[in-house]
């Protein structure tokens, strides 16, 4: 691992989650605010290029879009770093491609949820899968975002999905019903739902129900603030600099999947 103060560069530097990781960096000792940046064109006092932002980073904090986090992990790949700290959400499958790619030349750790309590709300649910029977007990996730958020289900809530089916033993793409509507039939055992809700500023609440007959299990999480995202990334940025190439997430960087 690098000697403080690693030096961090911010991508989408104009959007909330930029200005807030601005802000949380600028805030810990650890960390030195090396660079800004955002989309070519953008004007905004104290930005700089990406290539001026690449070149004085040790990392980059990337909280932008799939396609953009995608691209810059391109790049960084080629140039042999900075390593990556990856927030977006809603990536296509050749963009993890891409970023798969990149990761076997520079560090990356890539998370739908820099939160410490829903990453413990990952491990739980997962276990809760491993050990309660498909064929007795349903599953269904709800999550809820504000009016603004663009993709769904959210990074997060495929994040649990992934986790429920991992606990199962199958994937998860053979077990989603990312929608109902009309006259659709009996729910098939093992089926994992999920259910969007979007609207006003709700910063991210997402639940997890068991349903058996007779009795169901809720495990939750709730958002307060963007400022627990912030700090999940400031955790990851620490852990990751310095590190070894590969793909890494926030079980990594608590020490979940330590050997």
């Amino acid at each position: 691992m690098l000697k403080p103060p690693v030096r961090v560069a911010i991508a989408g530097a104009l959007g909330r989650m930029g200005r807030e990781m601005a802000s949380a960096v600028h805030g810990d000792a650890r960390l030195a605010l090396a660079a800004r940046f955002h989309r070519p064109g953008s004007i905004g006092e104290g930005l700089v290029s990406r290539d001026e932002a690449l070149a004085v980073a040790d990392l980059v904090i990337d909280f932008t879009t799939p396609a953009a986090s995608a691209n810059l992990a391109s790049i960084c790949a080629e140039r042999g770093g900075p390593a990556l700290v990856i927030g977006s959400t809603g990536f296509d499958a050749d963009e993890l491609a891409v970023i798969a790619d990149a990761a076997k030349t520079i560090a990356i750790v890539r998370s739908g949820s820099f939160s410490l309590g829903l990453n413990m709300l990952v491990g739980l649910v997962e276990q809760a899968a491993r050990a309660l029977d498909p064929d007795d007990w349903d599953v269904e996730i709800v999550e809820a975002h504000h009016r603004h958020k663009v993709d769904a289900p959210s990074g997060t809530a495929l994040m649990l999905g992934h986790a429920i089916a991992g606990g199962r033993g199958i994937d998860l793409d053979t077990v989603a019903r990312l929608a109902r509507d009309g006259v659709i039939g009996a729910r098939p055992p093992g089926e994992i739902g999920f259910a969007v809700l979007r609207g006003g500023s709700i910063i991210g609440e997402h639940s997890v129900s068991f349903c058996a007959e007779g009795e169901t299990l809720t495990l939750s999480h709730a958002a307060g603030d963007r400022v627990m995202f912030a700090r999940g990334a400031i955790a990851a940025a620490l852990w990751v600099a310095g590190r070894p190439p590969g793909e890494y997430d926030m079980r990594d960087v608590l020490g979940f999947n330590a050997s």
